[in-house]
Parts: C-alpha cells; sequence; structure tokens
C-alpha cells in the first residue's frame, strides 16, 4: 500500500487529554474516514497533522519525503478545513476570496464563486454578502468547502465537513468528494472525519476508528466488512453466544451484536443469525467494544 502520509510515534499531550502514541499510515488515492464518538480525538489528531497545533513528539511525513509542515510548497499541495468557524467572524466571500488568493498561488477565484453559487450561499458577486457571523453554520461550512475545492491540491483534509450539513447537502457532499478522487485518477487522496457516518459511508474507503484518543481498527472498509459479522439470536441463547461478541445488547426477543467472522461457525451453533455489517454497523459495534472495555 502506498502512503500519502505516515505518522510514527505521534503523541499530542493536554492536561486532561493525551492522543497516541500513533502509528497510521494513510493509503494514497483513497478517502479515509477517521470515525469515533465526540472526544476520541479526532480533531486534534487532524489540526496535529495539519500544524495547526503543535505535537508533543513523534513524526509525520508527507507525500513519501517532507516532513516539514510549515514548508510552503507542502502547504500548497494539502487544503484543510475546519469544523469550527474556519475564517473570520466578520469577513464576507469577497474577503475570503482576497485572502485566499494571496495565500495560496492556485485558488481559482472563478471556480470559488461558481461553487458559492452552486451551493447557495453568497459569493463575491453577491451585491450585499453577509459577514460569517451572520449565517448560519451550515453555510459557514459550506463556504469554506468552497474555499477549498477551489485550490488545486493533492491531499483535502475535513473536519467533520458533514456535521452542520442538512441530509441533501451531505449527499452533494460525498459526490464532490468521489469526484475530487476521480479527477485525481489515483495521484489525490482525502481525509475526512466524522463521528456519525451514516449518510457519508459512501464516501470512505479506509476507516480509521478512533476511542480515548487510540485507534482501535483500521483498514480497508471492504476487509473489515469481511472481518467482522452482525449477529442476531433468540434470548435464551444469549449467554452461550456474548463470549464470543465483541459487544451486545439483549431484550426480551432477541439478542444482537458484532462479531469477528472466524467465530461465525460456532455462533451458528447456537442458532444464530448473521450478515455482514454495513459501515454504521461497524462503527457503532466497535465504539461500543471500546467503552465496554474501559
Amino acid at each position: 500500500m502506498e502512503s500519502i502520509l505516515t505518522a510514527e510515534k505521534l503523541i499530542k499531550k493536554y492536561p486532561k487529554f493525551t492522543l497516541g502514541e500513533l502509528d497510521l499510515e494513510i493509503p494514497k488515492g483513497f478517502a479515509t474516514a477517521l470515525i469515533g464518538a465526540n472526544g476520541a480525538g479526532k480533531t486534534t489528531l487532524i489540526d496535529t497533522l495539519c500544524g495547526v497545533i503543535h505535537r508533543t513528539s513523534g513524526t509525520v511525513t508527507y507525500f513519501g519525503t517532507n516532513t516539514d509542515i510549515d514548508d510552503m510548497d507542502l502547504r500548497e499541495r494539502i487544503g484543510y478545513c475546519s469544523a469550527q468557524s474556519f475564517f473570520p467572524s466578520g469577513w464576507t466571500a469577497k474577503n475570503i476570496a482576497d485572502s485566499m488568493s494571496v495565500a495560496y498561488e492556485k485558488f481559482d477565484r472563478v471556480k470559488f464563486a461558481e461553487l458559492c453559487s452552486q451551493l447557495n450561499v453568497d459569493s463575491e458577486l453577491t451585491k450585499k454578502p453577509k459577514p460569517m457571523i451572520q449565517q448560519s453554520d451550515g453555510n459557514r461550512m459550506r463556504t469554506a468547502l468552497a474555499a477549498v475545492f477551489s485550490r488545486e491540491t493533492d491531499l483535502l483534509i475535513l473536519d467533520e465537513p458533514g456535521s452542520s450539513l442538512d441530509p441533501l447537502m451531505r449527499d452533494r457532499l460525498c459526490d464532490s468528494l468521489r469526484d475530487y478522487l476521480d479527477k485525481g485518477k489515483g495521484e489525490k487522496s482525502l481525509i475526512f472525519s466524522t463521528h456519525n457516518i451514516a449518510d457519508m459511508e459512501n464516501a470512505a474507503d479506509y476507516a480509521i476508528f478512533m476511542d480515548n484518543g487510540k485507534i482501535i481498527e483500521k483498514g480497508f472498509v471492504e476487509d473489515l466488512k469481511e472481518k467482522y459479522i452482525i449477529v442476531r439470536g433468540e434470548p435464551k441463547d444469549f449467554e452461550s453466544a456474548r463470549e464470543l461478541m465483541l459487544s451486545h445488547s439483549c431484550n426480551p426477543t432477541v439478542f444482537e451484536g458484532i462479531a469477528l467472522t472466524e467465530n461465525k461457525e460456532q455462533l451458528e451453533k447456537l442458532n444464530a443469525v448473521w450478515e455482514r455489517p454495513n459501515l454504521q454497523q461497524l462503527s457503532v459495534g466497535l465504539l461500543k467494544s471500546a467503552e465496554e472495555r474501559k
């Protein structure tokens, strides 16, 4: 697997939270989803990778050779979008276009105006554009996404890009992410974080599951769907089956849980039925398992 980004022994320490120690590889040419509950460390990881905050220790290598996130040529190749207010609250779309034109050589101002229009938010061509502070969370995110998609980049890193968008816009976002990768023909890569994968599943090729600052599972989505199964059975068989499952729940009519595929035959002997999980089911099962181990 060729990597677009690697991290070794990466640590970021805060007084009440520690990210890491993490070793990870982000595959080149694919969309990687960072999945975890709020507070799992996804934003800390993204901000550390993008140089927004300084890591405590460890190394990060970009595009195989570059370890200096402050290198301007490297920053030109990476597009970053925060889940928080990405631009100053008093800025309008024109201020954004002005600043992006100065900061990045390959920012397309015409494309930015076109994307703003397509996303139904103010552009610099709007007669009386509203400053960011007067816009909804969803419109601020649309504007930030329009700005980052108006640059020519090799790697996009997006923190919770779908969190403030309505279902239709999340669907369009997934299309935009796939289009970005398709146009790159294997040379462009993408990292995005989410705490709710349901509406973003079609955008993810590779998944990294996080809990309490640690990586609890990672791999290509299709491989993970082969590694795990969703199991259901009758309550009378629950006590025998529970030791074969990673996480589980049981009510008067049915028990359900997630298990390793290698335990499939033993579970079948307990009259349990199984199916391949979707990414949402896999996320819930793995994160619940991590919680139960604490």
